[in-house]
């Protein structure tokens, strides 16, 4: 038996629905082993192929999808078909979540909880069909990025993404450095991660409607993109709301005319990471 490995084969970016957090953003990094005997040309897998065809499966499951652990007792699915998604999440805390969606935006994950361990299992399950007959077993691990420092969970949608981004709930676990007249500002940086954790960051004229239910204050968001129709109800204490479109550009630079209005004689740089790896820069002019 012999082993082959890629480390970092790809990064999943997605949202995931928490009995305590609610709706929260996550990246995992991805590492393969793959396990068998040697074919033809004295290998378990060709590399190339690795990295086509098991990235491919991967990314098509689970990344910038919203997965939902399907034993919660607080999940109620209304449509899950060909014709599109619906479902609420009522929190432990008692608030709820409803996400409408083609039903290629969502994920059902085995448990009540989401985990790294399961959602491996199950991905691994999924790879069976892509993988030759000289291999006889596949691993994934799935590991959030080692941060030094503050970081935080964001969720959001861009309805006017070409791609999956324009999904209304996809996610990302963040990185965040602000600097204060050349200085690391770390005082900011907690503030902020703080302040950005487990949030939808939404974009004001996606919002349709404002209700109180059962004592708690919704905000209602929904577009129609090229994939189709999206909707998201949420509770407002977890929206942080902004003026833009919520890409990592425009992320970027709110937090920097944020902290332009709190320090105006300051000169400040604000480096958003988007994930893993990638993110964008805003500067004091």
């Amino acid at each position: 038996m012999h082993r082959l490995f890629v480390d970092n084969l790809t990064v999943i970016d997605f949202a995931f629905l928490d009995p305590d957090r609610g709706l929260v953003g996550e990246s995992w990094i991805v590492d393969v082993e793959l396990a068998g005997e040697l074919d033809h040309q004295g290998m378990v897998f060709d590399f190339s192929l690795v990295k086509k065809r098991i990235k491919r499966l991967i990314d098509e499951q689970a990344d910038h999808r919203l997965l939902v652990p399907q034993d919660f007792s607080g999940l109620t699915v209304q449509q899950h078909n060909d014709q599109g998604s619906a479902l609420t999440w009522r929190t432990r805390q008692g608030d709820k979540i409803e996400h409408r969606s083609p039903a290629d935006s969502v994920l059902f994950t085995p448990g009540s909880q989401l985990d790294e361990a399961s959602l491996a299992r199950q991905l691994e399950q999924a790879l069976a069909s892509v993988l030759p007959a000289n291999v006889d077993a596949v691993s994934l691990t799935l590991r959030p990025e080692v941060i030094q420092g503050p970081w935080y969970h964001y969720v959001h949608g861009l309805k006017k993404h070409d791609g999956n981004c324009q999904r209304i709930a996809h996610g990302h676990r963040s990185r965040l450095l602000i600097e204060r007249n050349g200085v690391r500002a770390d005082d900011l940086e907690q503030q902020w991660a703080d302040r950005f954790q487990d949030i939808y960051i939404a974009t004001r004229e996606d919002l349709l409607e404002q209700f109180h239910e059962d004592g708690c204050q919704y905000h209602h968001y929904g577009y129609h993109s090229d994939q189709g129709e999206f909707a998201l109800t949420i509770a407002a204490h977890r929206v942080h709301l902004i003026d833009t479109d919520s890409t990592v550009e425009w992320i970027a630079d709110h937090l920097l005319k944020q902290c332009q209005n709190a320090d105006p004689g300051a000169q400040f740089r604000v480096r958003a990471f988007e994930g893993v790896g990638k993110g964008a820069l805003a500067d004091s002019a």
